[in-house]
């Protein structure tokens, strides 16, 4: 095929379409690879930043977007005509749940519609969002198919779903393997020979609906055993025992147990939201996954938990969340990273502050509260600063994210009550105060 000499000798050009925490660093690693890029967005602000070659997402370092940005490799367009040009789209576009749960896919399919009439004969779509088993199949090709081409004979269609973990030192686009299927066994062979150009292994698997659903399992599979050690460490706390000194005696069995650790609320673009769209699917077979929704629910109560255990904390002084001054250490999902989607620290704080509490962050990767779509009204809000005539102020501090940049010695020495959701200070060694120290 035509198209795969063009991969093997580079000289096709690779368009991405989204570039976010997927796409960017995706896109970065075909340029690092010889491969000519083309990054499409709807955010001028994102192509403006790659084409001056400048990055926009913390952990993703600027030098490789100036160095391939200068050599022409990498560039970046809103302009989605020039998708013509491009001999692979890959497609990486947030896919969100609806206010009921409900697969929302408008991202997806608008983005199609905006590329469809700029398609043409020996082009390769490849779907990277998150979705449920079938949608590459029951949205994508159909839309592709209206405009005349055939699948697998003058137009190809895969889908290969992300395995992105912002922030990871250890893991990056370019070194963990790559799952795909396409929707034909010669979309299959192009899609692999596009995906061989930049990742270390490909993982075919026989159709798309196969490789949309292992992207499902891996984020269930998380998602359940993170509600599984939820509900344990509520037991656990009333029974008064570490669940943390419990997850550490038992892994050290050297086979058949994997940590997970509790927390305050599931985090990110992928746990929180992925085991929903194959519960919204499977309804469609009239199945009920029972341990999807159950694992949900429990990891969705947690940051009322915390809220709980605020309260039950501000009591040994005293104290009401009503009109209590709460900071909150860390805004981001995980650890050293500035992604906040989905983060449940903002549950908490909406949760306070119906409470009547007065709710501020602090969180140097995320200086300002930029706006979301489900907490649009904390756009705005700044950082605290770190001082300790300011955080001694506060009522209670919780600590929601276990940032290596933290100085948790500081914490102890200016804060008055200090509630744990990640057993932070214990990690670091660091000794509170007596009756300072709440876990939550």
């Amino acid at each position: 095929m035509k198209i795969i000499e063009k991969f093997n000798q580079k000289q096709a050009k690779i368009g991405v379409v989204g570039l976010g925490y997927v796409g960017l660093p995706l896109a970065i690693g075909f340029a690092q690879n010889g491969h000519r890029v083309l990054g499409i967005d709807v955010d001028q602000f994102k192509a403006d930043e790659i084409n001056a070659g400048r990055s926009y997402i913390q952990h993703i370092d600027g030098v490789g977007i100036a160095k391939y940005s200068k050599s022409g490799l990498l560039s970046a367009t809103v302009d989605f005509s020039q998708a013509s040009g491009c001999d692979a789209l890959i497609i990486c576009v947030p896919t969100p749940l609806s206010g009921h749960h409900e697969p929302d896919l408008s991202y997806v399919i608008n983005t199609l519609e905006a590329l469809l009439p700029y398609l043409r004969e020996e082009q390769v779509i490849s779907l990277e969002s998150t979705t449920y088993p079938g949608t590459t199949e029951e949205e994508l090709r159909p839309r592709i198919e209206s405009r005349g081409f055939k699948i697998g004979e003058n137009f190809y269609l895969a889908y290969s779903p992300e395995r992105e973990d912002p922030g990871n030192p250890e893991f990056s686009s370019v070194n963990i393997p790559k799952v795909m299927g396409g929707s034909t066994p010669s979309c299959s062979k192009v899609a692999q020979a596009l995906y061989e150009c930049v990742v270390e292994k490909v993982v075919p698997v026989r159709s798309t609906q196969v490789a949309e659903f292992a992207k499902l399992l891996e984020n269930i599979y998380r998602s359940v055993n993170i509600g599984l050690v939820n509900e344990l460490k509520i037991a656990a706390d009333k029974m008064g025992v570490d669940i943390w000194e419990v997850i550490e005696a038992a892994s050290t069995k050297p086979f058949g147990f994997k940590a997970f650790y509790p927390g305050p609320g599931l985090g990110g673009h992928c746990i929180p939201i992925d085991p929903f769209y194959l519960t919204w699917k499977a309804k469609e077979y009239g199945v009920h996954t029972r341990f999807i929704e159950l694992a949900g629910e429990i990891n969705e109560s947690m940051p009322k938990y915390v809220v709980q255990n605020t309260s039950k904390a501000l009591n040994t002084r005293k104290k009401s969340i009503n009109g209590s001054s709460m900071l909150l250490l860390g805004l981001a999902y995980k650890e050293n990273v500035d992604d906040m989607r989905e983060s449940p620290t903002f549950h908490i704080m909406d949760q306070l502050r119906e409470l009547g509490a007065e709710v501020s962050y602090f969180d140097p990767h995320i200086p300002i509260i930029t706006p979301t779509r489900e907490h649009a009204d904390w756009a705005g809000l700044e950082s605290v600063t770190w001082d300790e005539t300011l955080i001694s102020q506060f009522d209670c501090v919780i600590i929601c994210t276990d940032h290596k940049c933290f100085n948790y010695q500081q914490l102890v020495d200016w804060a008055d009550v200090v509630l744990d959701t990640r057993n932070a200070l214990s990690k670091a060694g660091v000794t509170p105060k007596e009756n300072q120290l709440f876990q939550s």
